[in-house]
């Protein structure tokens, strides 16, 4: 199995800051969850609703807080935060091979190109002129790196991915397949009934153990760069548009798209299918639920939604019908408000 390698809970419960409750030389070969581990695979229970689970569970081991040990049939690794903890174990069971240094003989390399020799660069993969490629990264096939380019170290391109001329990125990053970096922003000038390009001049800066999914846009600035802080986490088919910044630590979940020239801050979560439309601030902090819109600035932290929740369709037709009518029932309370204030002031006066 990919990814499979052995370890003692001993050295799990090093790793994670945790204590063995059982043999500390029991060794485990794998991940998986309560209802599927088996006798030498460890596990993890984070949330009470699956307390029955974690009864019933026959893997060999499991990760959970202190309250919960009495519930482990088996071994267990007593840790404060049991997810965070599965968190750090699955890296050592991760499918991805390291790199192997060197350069497949169909890759094309420019004569100019700063290539680490500890790098890996696979079959078929491009990289252009003045670009360089620091120690420990990989660059998949078929990926093609543009001319003035830095992939920084231990940074992973995968298989077909495009970066364009002039981006740059950060060190222990992870950019999935299908991700284009550095595209064309989104500008045109009207002109007489036809559009004008506006050519794109800025480029792309990521930062330090940034995450981009499969299908990622990240466009190019018009003039300054696109930027996104260190260890932020793209989901998949997400859009960032030019001249967008985000700030460290901030996640954004699959086809979120986010307009050109908003500032989103620090620690931010935005989940899936969320737009924010352009020239925005969102402040550091920001939690935005699933599908919202965002269309003016977020100035203070907290949880922000805007939609509907799911409704038999019938009722949502009904509904639809009176969220049209409601800027006229506004107008009509108003009147009525304003007419029974002033009878109750006209009765005073009697």
């Amino acid at each position: 199995m990919v990814g499979t390698r052995t370890i003692r809970l001993q050295d799990v419960a090093d790793l994670v800051g945790g204590e063995v409750h059982g043999d500390p030389d029991y060794v485990v070969s794998g991940l998986a969850t309560l209802q599927s581990a088996g006798p030498g695979q460890l596990s993890f229970f984070a949330n009470g609703r699956y307390l029955s689970q974690l009864r019933a569970s026959q893997a060999g081991a499991v990760m959970v807080r202190a309250e919960h040990l009495d519930a482990v049939p088996q071994a267990a690794i007593q840790v404060e935060h049991p997810y965070l903890a599965y968190a750090r174990v699955s890296q050592l069971f991760d499918w991805r091979s390291p790199s192997l240094p060197g350069v497949h003989s169909t890759a094309v390399l420019a004569d100019s190109v700063q290539l680490d020799p500890s790098a890996e660069v696979s079959a078929q993969a491009v990289i252009g002129a003045g670009s360089v490629i620091a120690a420990g990264a990989f660059i998949g096939p078929h990926a093609v790196i543009g001319a003035g380019c830095h992939v920084g170290e231990n940074s992973r391109v995968e298989a077909g991915v495009v970066l364009y001329d002039g981006v740059t990125l950060g060190a222990r990053c992870i950019v999935h397949s299908g991700a284009v970096l550095g595209a064309d922003g989104f500008g045109f000038a009207p002109d007489a009934g036809r559009w004008v390009k506006i050519c794109q001049l800025g480029g792309v800066r990521i930062g330090d153990d940034v995450e981009i999914g499969a299908g990622a846009t990240i466009d190019r600035g018009a003039l300054d760069d696109t930027c996104i802080g260190d260890g932020v986490k793209l989901d998949n088919q997400v859009q960032i548009a030019h001249n967008v910044q985000i700030g460290a630590g901030t996640a954004i979940a699959g086809c979120t798209a986010v307009a050109g020239s908003t500032k989103i801050g620090e620690r931010c979560t935005i989940a899936g299918l969320s737009g924010i439309t352009g020239h925005l601030n969102i402040a550091a902090g920001t939690h935005i639920t699933a599908m919202s819109l965002v269309s003016k600035s977020i100035t203070q932290p907290g949880v922000y939604s805007s939609g509907t929740g799911l409704q038999p369709n019938q009722s949502w037709k009904r509904n639809v019908v009176r969220f049209k009518q409601l800027d006229e029932l506004a107008r009509r309370v108003a009147k009525l408000e304003q007419k029974i204030e002033l009878n109750s002031i006209e009765g005073h006066k009697e």
